[in-house]
C-alpha cells in the first residue's frame, strides 16, 4: 500500500504540472509535504515523478504502438508512470509495476481506464526486451525523441556544438543531479562539517578547489545537519565558480542585480568574510523575502539589504558607486533542464526576446561598476545568443571594458569567459564572464 501512496504522489504532482504549469520542484515538495511519506516512498515517488517528466516523448512513442485509442490526460498519465516502470526501473518487477499501476487508477477514480491500462501495460511488458529501435539515428528528430527534448532545441545545439555534444547534453540532463551545497564557513569548518556527514553516513564529494563545497545524493536539503542553524546553503558548483572568480572581498560594495533566489549574494558576503556593503535587488518582493529569510539565516543580514529594482533602469545615485556588480540575467533555463524538465515544454519563440532584455540590463548594470572595478555576467543556460554573443557585443559597445580570465582548479576561462556543461564539469549548464572596468 505504501508504494501504492508514493505512485499516487507521484500522479499528483504530474496532474498539476500539466494542468497549472507548475514548477515541478516546488509541486513535487508540497505534495511530498502533505503526504509524509517514508524516505523510501517519498525516493520513489521523486524517481517516478521526475522520470515521466525527463521521458515524455519516449514514453508516448512506445505506448503509442500498443495503444491505438485516444486516452484522456490522467489515464495518459498512469500509462506514463507504468511505462516508465518497465522500460526504466529494473528493481521493480514487471507484475508489480503493471498490477500496482492498475490499482492506482482506482486510488485516483480513473476506474474506468482500469482495464485499458492493463492490457497497454502488459503488452509493453510481454515486448519490452525486443522494442523497436528509434527511427532516424544520427538525426536531430532522432534526439529529440531518444531523450524527450524541443526538436529545435536538438536542431539549434547540433548546428553549434556538434551531434555528439548534443547527444551527451540530452543524456545528462536525463540522470539525477546531485544536490549542491556550499558550507558557511564563517560558522563551521569543512572538516567538522564532513566529520557530522560521516557520523550520520551520509555521502559526499569534496572539491578542494573550491572549499566548502559539496555534492550529496539525494535527501532533503532541511533534513541534513545544520540547516536552521545556517551552516550551509544549495547552490550548484558552477554558480559558486563564478563567484569566487569574480573575488568578492572585504571592504567591497556589492551589487546582486538579479538576485534571486539569493545563493550568489550569499556567496559574495561569504566570499567577503561578511566585512561587505552587498544590495540584492529582485524585482518582487515575494523573492525578496527569501533573500532575507536566508541571509537571516545565515547570519549575513547585517551586511546584505534587499530592494525592488528593474536592472534595466539607471539609478543615478548608483552611477560608478560598485567595486563588484553581479548580473545574473533572465535567460531560457536551458542549462538546468535535468533538475526543472519541465523546461523542455519550452517553444524557441518565447526565447527571442531575451537577447534583448539581457542586452539592456548590460548595458545599465555597466555603469554602476567602479573605474578598476568588475562586472560578472551569468545565466544559467547554453545558447550562443544568450552567452558568447551577448559578451561579443558588448565589448564592441564598451570599450572601456576588457575580458579576464580566471580559473579554478583546472577549470580555465578564454578570453574571460567559460560555459559549462553538466556532461563535461557535472554541474549545471551556466555561462560566466568577468569583464573588468578599466581604471
Amino acid at each position: 500500500m505504501m508504494e501504492t501512496n508514493a505512485r499516487i504522489v507521484a500522479f499528483r504532482a504530474l496532474e498539476r504540472c500539466e494542468k497549472d504549469r507548475a514548477w515541478s520542484a516546488v509541486t513535487l515538495d508540497s505534495l511530498l509535504r502533505e503526504a509524509e511519506l517514508s524516505t523510501r516512498d517519498a525516493a520513489l515517488a521523486t524517481r517516478l515523478f521526475l522520470g515521466v517528466l525527463q521521458n515524455e516523448s519516449y514514453l508516448d512513442h512506445y505506448l503509442d504502438l500498443f495503444c491505438k485509442t485516444r486516452t484522456e490526460s490522467g489515464v495518459r498519465l498512469i500509462l506514463r508512470l507504468g511505462a516508465y516502470q518497465l522500460l526504466f526501473l529494473d528493481k521493480i518487477p514487471a507484475h508489480a509495476a503493471v498490477s500496482e499501476t492498475v490499482s492506482l487508477c482506482r486510488s485516483v477514480h480513473l476506474d474506468r481506464g482500469a482495464s485499458l491500462v492493463n492490457a497497454v501495460l502488459r503488452r509493453l511488458s510481454e515486448n519490452a526486451d525486443h522494442l523497436p529501435a528509434i527511427p532516424g539515428e544520427g538525426t536531430a528528430s532522432y534526439l529529440a525523441l531518444r531523450y524527450s527534448h524541443p526538436l529545435w532545441l536538438a536542431e539549434r545545439l547540433i548546428r553549434e556544438q556538434g551531434y555528439e555534444e548534443t547527444e551527451a547534453f540530452f543524456r545528462a540532463n536525463n540522470e539525477t543531479a546531485a544536490i549542491c551545497i556550499q558550507l558557511n564557513r564563517l560558522r563551521v569548518s569543512t572538516e567538522d562539517y564532513l566529520r557530522s556527514l560521516d557520523r550520520l553516513g551520509i555521502s559526499y564529494q569534496a572539491f578542494p578547489e573550491l572549499p566548502g563545497c559539496l555534492e550529496l545524493e539525494g535527501g532533503k536539503v532541511t533534513a541534513l545537519p545544520g540547516f536552521e542553524e545556517g551552516l550551509f546553503y544549495v547552490q550548484d558548483r558552477a554558480a559558486r565558480i563564478a563567484v569566487q572568480a569574480a573575488g568578492a572581498r572585504p571592504g567591497m560594495r556589492i551589487l546582486d542585480a538579479c538576485a534571486a533566489p539569493g545563493g550568489k549574494s550569499m556567496a559574495a558576503a561569504l566570499d567577503a568574510g561578511g566585512a561587505c556593503q552587498l544590495i540584492s535587488c529582485d524585482l518582487h518582493e515575494k523573492k525578496l523575502r527569501l533573500i532575507r529569510s536566508s541571509a537571516i539565516r545565515l547570519g549575513l543580514d547585517a551586511c546584505l539589504e534587499t530592494l525592488a529594482a528593474d536592472a534595466r533602469s539607471f539609478r543615478p545615485e548608483w552611477n560608478s558607486a560598485f567595486d563588484l556588480v553581479l548580473a545574473d540575467v533572465p535567460c531560457s533555463g536551458l542549462g538546468v533542464i535535468r533538475k526543472r524538465p519541465e523546461i523542455r515544454r519550452k517553444d524557441e519563440a518565447e526565447l527571442l526576446a531575451l537577447p534583448q532584455i539581457q542586452s539592456a540590463i548590460l548595458d545599465n548594470l555597466c555603469r554602476y561598476v567602479k573605474p578598476g572595478g568588475v562586472l560578472l555576467y551569468s545565466t544559467c543556460t547554453i545558447l550562443k545568443a544568450e552567452n558568447g554573443d551577448q559578451i561579443s557585443a558588448f565589448l564592441r559597445s564598451h570599450p572601456e571594458f576588457s575580458p579576464e580570465d580566471f580559473s579554478v582548479g583546472e577549470l580555465c576561462s578564454r578570453e574571460g569567459c567559460y560555459t559549462f556543461w553538466p556532461q563535461v564539469d557535472g554541474t549545471d549548464g551556466f555561462f560566466a564572464a568577468k569583464l573588468r572596468r578599466k581604471a
